[in-house]
This record gives structure tokens, sequence and C-alpha cells, in this order.
């Protein structure tokens, strides 16, 4: 994948003037539109973490849940569980930030997500420099942190938290601090 001119084509272009269904999750995968419900574990995340990670920001960067980010494919499109904003980071013509406005993406996976959270979006996510990747798996009760993207579509530097534990997120001369305790806990 090459980074591509702003305005270029976008996987959501797709999508314009499509009805879609309420309750569910639409991103573009490999050229398909994929929809998945939203879970109440993804959705008792989002709501435990944004306002934490809302409150630090002030007014250095947004937080976005689920909102469509143009990528620089037309095959992929991603509306990430939370994605935080560089401060002064503009919108292009169709509304979207585009990947090289995010500081960190937040994915909270599902047995639906698994495979995309794990391979795709990790990849897609570090050949386009998203400094960190933060997998939220609430099956195993932990946070993967990955840093240092790389173009070969990896990250050099991971580091896993605990639920209960602080979930330490290191932005561009700051740091976000997301208290994990009130996150869905797996009984197994």
């Amino acid at each position: 994948m090459t980074p591509r001119a702003m305005n270029a084509p976008s996987a959501w272009e797709a999508l314009e003037g499509v009805n879609l269904p309420g309750g569910y999750r639409v991103e573009i995968t490999d050229g398909k539109i994929i929809l998945t419900p939203r879970n109440e574990e993804q959705s008792d995340v989002v709501i435990d973490a944004a306002p934490q990670i809302d409150q630090q920001l002030a007014d250095r960067g947004k937080i976005l849940s689920q909102v469509a980010i143009d990528f620089p494919s037309h095959l992929y499109g991603y509306a990430p569980d939370l994605a935080i904003v560089a401060p002064g980071s503009e919108r292009n013509s169709r509304g979207c930030f585009e990947w090289h406005s995010l500081e960190a993406i937040l994915e909270i996976v599902s047995l639906s997500t698994r495979d995309n959270d794990f391979d795709k979006k990790f990849r897609i996510y570090a050949e386009c420099a998203i400094p960190l990747y933060v997998i939220i798996d609430p099956s195993d009760n932990t946070c993967t942190v990955h840093s240092r993207p790389t173009r070969r579509g990896t990250y050099d530097e991971q580091e896993q938290i605990a639920f209960g534990e602080d979930l330490i997120l290191p932005l561009e001369g700051r740091e976000i601090v997301v208290k994990t305790d009130g996150f869905p806990r797996s009984e197994s």
C-alpha cells in the first residue's frame, strides 16, 4: 500500500447514498463491505474508555468512536472502535479525517472481528504508520499496545496490560492514562 494524495478516491465512496441498517458496524476490507453486529462488550469498553481519553485530551486532540477514516487505499475503509486524532488535524473534502491524522487506534476484539483486528488491521495500521495500535481483548482480559510501526506491516514493540492495570497511551508530547478496572472481563 502506498500513501495517496489528499482527496484521492476513498473506499467509503462505494457506500455513498446507501441506506445501511442501524446497529451494525460497517467497514471495508479487501474491497468487501463487512457488516458486523455491535456487541455489549465493545459498547462497555467504549463507554468506559472514551470519556477518560476525552477528558485528558482537553483541546489537544479529539476522540472518535466508529467514525469512518480515509485510508490510502480504495480496498480498506475502517471505522475504529476508538481513534485519537492529533491536535490541529483537518478533515478532507469528504468531511473525513485521514490515516495520517491519527495518533492511536483502539480496537475491541470480538469473535466476529478477531481475524481483522489481529491480522489485516494490524498490517494496514502499521503500514500507514499509526503510532499506537491497541487491541483490547475481553476474552483474555488484556490490552496489547503495539508501537513503533514499520513499513513492513508490523510493529516493533508490544506491551501487554492486564485488565485492572492502567493502560498508558504515550502520545506526541503527552500521555493518556486509561483505567481498565471497569472493562468487561471474561469468566474463562
